[in-house]
């Protein structure tokens, strides 16, 4: 039987949230305990930019939310056309006009066993934030980063809730007091714990290419196929090692909460001449434009 979504009934609620198919609020969503998100990180997530009310990109978040779920072999029991539906219906209920749109989607609720029980039901949670100051100031000021092993599985280019190891790293960067940590595999730059990473050389633009060791960042994408080409920036996926880090002139990591934020020294090394550099401002500038335009 199909199901339907219950009406709204509340009115600007910034704590406004969805789950199995009901409105409510945060602090009225009951998770089971035997929900296979709690005790195994068995789902996949998604967090969409909400820019001066709507929902930027949108389209491109929920391709990547379906990849995910088939790589994780969760059925997929919720069409495209009503995700786009609950996002903007959150995001007006809300009324929260600069934030994300958080998306869980768990393989269900069943005893704990470690193969998939069948006949269960995907438990599908959403709600809506508002965006953090401080990103904003790491856009403008900039960010100082840290490197430390990835220690993660062989499948990070799906969007699962198993995200210890990035908890981790981003832990210990706050220790150090820095923003982000730059994961590596021996030698090899892989991506941010919670981001992706650009370089600047010669005005050419670098980054590792996506394959199932790192997630294919929607802002990454962007940067890609629409902020570079149409500032006139070439793009180049190559695997980049420590070495060739060290040489660059700008580099910057990027995600969809964030948007665009300039490294200025990578552990205890300055990068360039220690500000933010003129490839990063132009993408940044491209960057705005593009969300003010919007993107379905």
């Amino acid at each position: 039987m199909e199901q339907t979504v219950a009406p709204v009934e509340m009115k600007k609620r910034k704590d406004i949230a969805f789950y199995n198919y009901e409105y409510t609020t945060l602090d009225q969503v009951k998770i089971s305990p035997l929900d296979r998100g709690y005790y195994f990180g068995d789902g996949v997530y998604e967090v969409t930019k909400v820019h001066n009310g709507k929902c930027f990109a949108l389209s491109y978040h929920l391709d990547r939310l379906y990849r995910s779920l088939r790589l994780m072999k969760i059925p997929a029991t919720i069409a495209p056309d009503e995700l786009t539906e609950l996002h903007d219906v959150l995001v007006e209920e809300s009324g929260v006009q600069n934030g994300s749109v958080y998306l869980q989607i768990t393989r269900g609720t069943a005893p704990r066993v470690h193969d998939f029980p069948e006949g269960i039901t995907p438990n599908i949670l959403m709600y809506v934030n508002e965006d953090n100051p401080h990103k904003a100031e790491l856009a403008k000021n900039g960010a100082h980063v840290i490197t430390i092993d990835d220690i993660r599985w062989q499948h990070c280019d799906v969007k699962s809730l198993n995200l210890i190891p990035n908890v981790l790293g981003a832990e210990k960067a706050r220790q150090k007091k820095c923003a982000e940590a730059f994961q590596f595999r021996g030698d090899e730059l892989m991506e941010g714990t919670s981001s992706n990473v650009f370089m600047v050389r010669d005005g050419i633009l670098w980054t590792r290419p996506a394959d199932d060791l790192i997630l294919k960042g929607i802002t990454r994408q962007l940067i890609i196929t629409k902020v570079a080409p149409s500032c006139g920036i070439t793009v180049i996926e190559r695997k980049i090692d420590r070495e060739y880090l060290a040489k660059a002139e700008e580099v910057f990591y990027t995600s969809t909460t964030a948007g665009i934020i300039p490294v200025l020294k990578i552990d205890k090394e300055t990068v360039g001449d220690g500000t933010i550099g003129p490839v990063t401002k132009a993408l940044q500038e491209r960057y705005a434009g593009l969300m003010a335009e919007g993107l379905p």
